[in-house]
């Protein structure tokens, strides 16, 4: 499955690398999706209201006042029929490639296991929603899904009757069932909205809304598509002749041609196949999870600095239980934690100019410590170059910096970049142990870790704690995020972001043999975590 994964990867990082040179990263469709599907709920919750206005309930009435909204009052009626039927297509749209791009990034393990299950039933209670909407139309269309699907429900052993005898002749229908009909197309999204309120508890900072300039574009595409292409009806659904040909919409009903083909119990097998599939996805190998991130009391000032920028909410202040001086003390749910180290590159206690033996910080990683990242640092500082030297600082979703086969370069692979203290940057400059130092990870919008990237680049321009010290030249310091499909990009950046920089003036400068190749030190202990 892994292969899967990385093909998806490297096709969605080719997507937002066009999309954002279109859009820019922040109205980059594909860092929206969740935001944008929950728009076009709105969107299709509104004018569902407006519809539900003028439709009528009964055998003909329904098909009779839709015709009336489409062709008499199309400049109204007929545009919010049109915006109803492609904003829900958008919904499906958004829902199913949001689930792609999750996947491909890994994020429906340990700690997202929940918010990716609850998303199952959504996609159930969308599809309700959508499938109920064209039974209400009542035109040849609605007459095959009624029927296939009454067909494909009677093949469970869960009804005293067949419910399909009622779409048997006109007279067994009545208006009853468009009454049923409406109930079901309202109170299905009310449980959809209750599902997704659901879907979020576990999202630190869900974006729930696209930023304005992407909603509007987005609606004025949705206004010229109902237009230029308005949604219209087959002809009257009539029971006493079989709808031989319909245009069918593939985003809601592409499942009806296998009902045609294969017989119901073998849709239903598939259809109970993939749904275990899914939700078994979080749990099944490999199954891989480093240490979670530990506090130490010793050196918890008690800031809230960790907790404030913990993607999944992961940490919580408490009242102190060591008798120290603060009123404050950081805990670690474990349950929570994606073992991203974004905690301590936040915690101010993380400065790697401590004359001790040992680093210690106030929360760190078991598995990937700041002080094997500080020895790191002091192993590239040794190396010997003739030119000038760079620390390359990747995080795992970004460019393979393992590979850069540079003269005079050094790498370190962390989980998510924002594990890089600023502190780290000022002790490898001011020490003299690299000439300049690189950032390089996601694509910018596109962190694996949700925030880690913005945190990372907040801190750089000095305006988010911890902050980058005044005396850094930032002139030394190139941010690079390109996405794990830029590594030969990343290597033409270093090359020339070296050859710019003037040497430090620390006094001796090394020398010594031929620049050596690049150098990869990973702070990632193997079989960590998914």
């Amino acid at each position: 499955m892994s292969w899967l994964k990385r093909f998806l990867r490297f096709g969605f990082e080719r997507a937002e690398a066009l999309l954002d040179r279109a859009f820019g990263p922040s109205w980059n469709p594909l860092h929206n999706l969740g935001a944008l599907g929950f728009f076009y709920y709105w969107i299709v919750a509104v004018s569902g209201v407006y519809l539900y206005i003028f439709f009528d309930t009964g055998t003909t009435e329904a098909y009779d006042s839709i015709e009336y909204m489409t062709h008499d009052q199309w400049y109204l009626a007929g545009v919010m029929r049109s915006f109803h039927r492609y904003a829900s297509d958008g919904v499906v749209l958004f829902m199913a490639v949001h689930m792609l791009r999750e996947f491909s990034l890994d994020r429906y393990r340990g700690v997202h296991w929940f918010t990716w299950v609850t998303g199952i039933p959504v996609l159930g209670f969308v599809f309700i929603a959508g499938i109920t909407g064209y039974w209400l139309v009542w035109d040849k269309l609605a007459q095959y899904v009624a029927i296939a699907s009454t067909e494909w429900f009677d093949w469970l052993p869960i009804f005293g009757e067949l419910i399909s005898r009622n779409f048997m002749t006109p007279e067994s229908l009545d208006d009853r069932f468009f009454t049923l009909l409406v109930f079901m197309h309202i109170v299905v999204p009310l449980f959809l909205l209750l599902v997704l309120w659901i879907h979020l508890q576990r999202v630190s900072r869900p974006k729930i809304n696209p930023p304005r300039g992407l909603a509007i574009g987005t609606f004025l595409m949705l206004l010229a598509l109902s237009l230029v292409k308005p949604a219209t009806s087959h002809g009257p659904a009539d029971l006493t002749t079989v709808a031989a040909v319909v245009r069918l919409d593939w985003f809601y009903l592409g499942l009806y041609p296998l009902l045609d083909y294969w017989s119901n119990g073998a849709v239903w097998g598939v259809m109970t196949v993939l749904t275990v599939l899914l939700a078994a996805l979080p749990w099944m190998p490999p199954m891989r999870r480093a240490a979670p991130a530990v506090v130490d009391l010793a050196h918890c000032n008690g800031c809230t600095w960790c907790a404030e920028d913990c993607p999944y909410t992961a940490i919580s202040m408490e009242r102190r239980s060591d008798g120290l001086p603060f009123d404050s003390e950081a805990v670690v749910d474990p349950d929570l934690c994606v073992i991203c180290g974004i905690c301590v590159g936040s915690c101010p206690s993380a400065t790697p100019f401590r004359r001790t033996g040992l680093l210690s910080t106030g929360i760190d990683m078991p598995d990937r410590p700041l002080d094997a990242l500080r020895k790191s640092i002091d192993e590239a500082g040794r190396m010997p170059a003739e030119g000038n030297r760079v620390i390359v600082f990747g995080c795992a979703s970004g460019p393979d910096i393992a590979h850069l086969g540079l003269a005079g370069v050094s790498a370190i692979a962390l989980p998510c970049v924002a594990q890089l203290p600023p502190s780290f940057i000022d002790y490898a400059l001011s020490r003299g142990k690299a000439d300049g130092v690189v950032l390089t990870g996601c694509r910018e919008g596109a962190c694996s870790y949700r925030f880690g990237l913005g945190w990372t680049i907040e801190r750089i321009e000095r305006t988010r704690d911890p902050r980058l010290r005044g005396r850094v030249a930032r002139e030394r310091i190139a941010c690079l995020w390109l996405g794990i499909g830029g590594t030969r990009q990343l290597a033409r950046e270093i090359d020339a972001f070296a050859s710019g920089l003037e040497p430090l003036q620390l006094g001796h400068k090394q020398t010594g043999p031929p620049p050596a190749p690049t150098t990869a030190v990973s702070l990632e202990k193997a079989g960590g975590d998914d």
